[in-house]
């Protein structure tokens, strides 16, 4: 009895020293695995250079880099081990990157020379300045088809309720043609939809960059009355801030795209007008409340500044027929590329007062791969945290600037805190 007790008891021990050594090798492998990802969102997919400039890099990871294509020169700072177009990176080591020529090149990158990260691209730009705004503009687009903003229930001239759309068209979808005739607006649909007099339609539908074709049968609600139970929008309208334009009168605003307000989904335009807009009133940011900028636009021909010619996920662009006023005296500034760009003080441009002017900000984050919330800040400027209580909706494209150049733009406010918000890197808006 004794035996079998004592044998129980050592076979207990193996069995926790395994589940022990278990622990500890599975805690390796997932600590292993952790610290792959955290190594490759430090490291940038893509690194832009300025050519003929030397550029030093510090990731503070050891990784090897070795590039794809010939044309650049690759060195590193502390006699690294390098080849033809190789380098070695050692763990709190920097190195450097430059070319004469622009062009295009991939640098693949390993974690202690062993384990593959990420291949990087490396894009080689010509230096480029642009004029900061931060004024505000009113922005006027039109879908690209009628925009589905949802579905309801119809009441028939028989008095029952019909949902004749319902489980057929989804939110966001475009209604292209009926009947593959093509619809030019909303009325154009909802003449179209009381021609058909009660008979199914064919909607041409746009959905997600596919197009298809529904079958939809009209209810008849009144006399020559017919209705699909859908509700659209074929424009949309707001107040902005003008980013920046260049010597060529291309200009870029808000840092986000121009999103439909029901659907949340980025709006497929067909054309827009950029107009001037004057700031009528100001409701100031609170906790779970962002605020926002309450402008008038007049939409008359004298007060037109542009086009609207893209909607895209960084931000909107056209070209400016005339400078706004406040912007006319701008000079330019050399944009900054985001490795450049340090944690600390800095200042957004805007006109949120009435007049142009810069307010202090500090920035506290960096994230290189984020499309249009790479730059992490906290407004401590004293005037603008009484004015406004930090960032509203309305200040979208608000440059921001530092150490003398254009380094992003204002794109996010944090609802909960409206002294946080989120920027854009501007070679982000540069390169959309």
């Amino acid at each position: 009895m004794c035996e079998k007790l004592k044998e129980h008891k050592q076979n207990k021990m193996r069995y926790q020293k395994w589940i022990a050594w278990g622990s500890l090798i599975a805690g390796f492998c997932w600590g292993i695995l952790f610290s792959y990802f955290a190594v490759e969102e430090v490291i940038p997919d893509t690194i832009r250079i300025e050519k003929g400039e030397t550029q030093n890099f510090d990731f503070h990871v050891p990784i090897t880099a070795e590039m794809k294509q010939e044309g650049m020169e690759v060195f590193g700072n502390q006699s690294p081990m390098v080849d033809k177009d190789k380098i070695t990176l050692d763990l709190n080591e920097s190195f450097s990157l430059k070319s004469q020529q622009q062009g295009n090149y991939f640098m693949s990158c390993k974690l202690f020379g062993l384990f593959p990260i990420k291949a990087v691209s490396v894009e080689v730009v010509d230096k480029e300045q642009v004029v900061p705004c931060g004024v505000p503009v009113g922005i006027y687009v039109k879908t690209d088809g009628v925009l589905i903003i949802g579905t309801g229930s119809v009441v028939g001239n028989d008095g029952m309720n019909y949902e004749p759309a319902v489980n057929l068209v989804n939110s966001g979808d475009y209604v292209k043609t009926v009947n593959e005739q093509v619809v030019e607006n909303k009325d154009d649909l909802i003449e179209k939809i009381n021609q058909s007099q009660g008979e199914p339609v064919i909607l041409g539908i746009m959905r997600e960059e596919e197009y298809i074709q529904i079958k939809v049968e009209p209810v008849k609600t009144e006399e020559n009355d017919y209705k699909l139970g859908i509700w659209v929008r074929d424009d949309l309208a707001g107040v902005g801030t003008l980013t920046f334009y260049d010597s060529e009168g291309k200009y870029g605003a808000l840092g986000h795209p121009v999103s439909d307000m029901d659907t949340g989904l980025t709006v497929s335009l067909s054309e827009g007008t950029l107009y001037e807009a004057e700031i009528a009133g100001i409701t100031k940011g609170e906790k779970g409340n962002p605020g926002e900028i309450s402008g008038v636009i007049t939409y008359l021909d004298q007060y037109k500044l542009g086009s609207v010619e893209e909607n895209t996920s960084v931000g909107i662009y056209g070209k400016l027929q005339r400078v706004p006023e406040d912007g006319q005296k701008n000079q330019h500034y050399q944009v900054s590329l985001k490795q450049n760009i340090e944690k600390g003080e800095a200042v957004i441009v805007s006109s949120v007062s009435g007049e142009r002017r810069e307010y202090t900000i500090t920035i506290t984050n960096l994230d290189y791969n984020s499309d249009n919330k790479g730059i992490l800040f906290q407004v401590t400027d004293p005037d603008l945290l009484n004015l406004t209580g930090g960032v509203i909706q309305g200040m979208s494209g608000s440059p921001i600037l530092q150490n003398g150049k254009i380094i992003g733009a204002v794109t996010h406010v944090f609802v909960q805190d409206s002294t946080k918000g989120y920027g854009i890197f501007i070679e982000n808006m540069l390169q959309h």
